[in-house]
């Protein structure tokens, strides 16, 4: 299982999450929207990057979105890009956050999209990893990995091996998924029924993506199995200013598979753009 960090009541939700103050001077507050999937949680997605944001003068916040990690997982709801990011600013307000910058990947990185596009004056720089909500859901459901999650997700129980096949489908280095990494993930995965899967709901938000008024950074991993990697052009012709960082042997994790680079890109782009 993954570390417990403090919990915020957040109307009828209990949210999850690890707060990291830096030691010197406090350059803004960086917040980790994390993907979607079996046992998903902030910290598992992150835990290789946090390091780097704080050790240059950022505070960090890496919640559970609901129905993640070690926040509340109601049944009766449906899973809307909307809800997580009302959450997610619920979140930020309990925590006296006013404004950040947003980092998330997969689902995190359509949730920062509707946040940005909801609450502009909250938001200051945006970095995607492969984010959802750009596409149909028709064009998810014929990727391989996306199909997989949803089959063994919604479908029935994963034991463990089950599990390090989904999350090996996520990367172009299947060692990335360590046993350590199927461990922190099954044990999060015994607590989240079904419905966060099969009541989530992403919709398109591609004619919405001009009206981001804040410098975007997005990564693709160019073997993304998961979403298409067109969908970095997309959000590049939309959103003025913006850069795109495509990355040979990269699945969907850039954040994990190539941690080094994406550590100092995203310092570069927070620092000087």
């Amino acid at each position: 299982m993954p570390p417990k960090g403090e919990v915020l009541k957040v109307g009828d939700l209990q949210l999850h999450y690890h707060d990291h103050r830096p030691s010197g001077v406090d350059r803004g507050t960086v917040v980790f929207v994390h993907g979607s999937g079996p046992g998903a949680s902030g910290y598992s997605n992150f835990k290789f990057n946090v390091p780097a944001f704080v050790a240059a003068g950022h505070r960090v916040l890496v919640p559970d979105l609901p129905g993640f990690g070690y926040s509340s997982k109601p049944t009766d709801i449906d899973y809307t890009t909307r809800f997580f990011a009302d959450s997610l600013f619920g979140l930020l307000d309990a925590a006296d956050v006013e404004r950040c910058a947003l980092v998330g990947n997969s689902l995190g990185g359509g949730v920062s999209i509707r946040a940005a596009l909801d609450h502009p004056q909250r938001v200051a720089k945006l970095v995607l990893m492969a984010p959802g909500g750009i596409e149909e859901l028709e064009t998810y459901m014929a990727m391989p990995a996306m199909a997989s999650m949803i089959e063994n997700f919604v479908g029935g129980a994963l034991d463990r091996a089950g599990l390090r096949r989904v999350l090996q489908n996520l990367v172009f280095d299947p060692a990335q998924v360590t046993d350590e990494l199927v461990e922190e993930r099954y044990g999060i995965l015994q607590t989240q029924p079904p419905e966060v899967l099969s009541r989530m709901r992403v919709p398109n938000m591609e004619a919405e993506l001009s009206g981001i008024q804040c410098p975007v950074l997005v990564f693709w991993g160019l073997e993304d199995a998961m979403v298409p990697a067109s969908g970095g052009r997309k959000i590049t012709s939309a959103c003025r200013p913006s850069r795109l960082i495509e990355v040979a042997e990269c699945g969907h994790w850039v954040m994990v598979e190539h941690r080094r680079m994406f550590n100092a890109a995203c310092l570069d782009f927070l620092h000087n753009d």
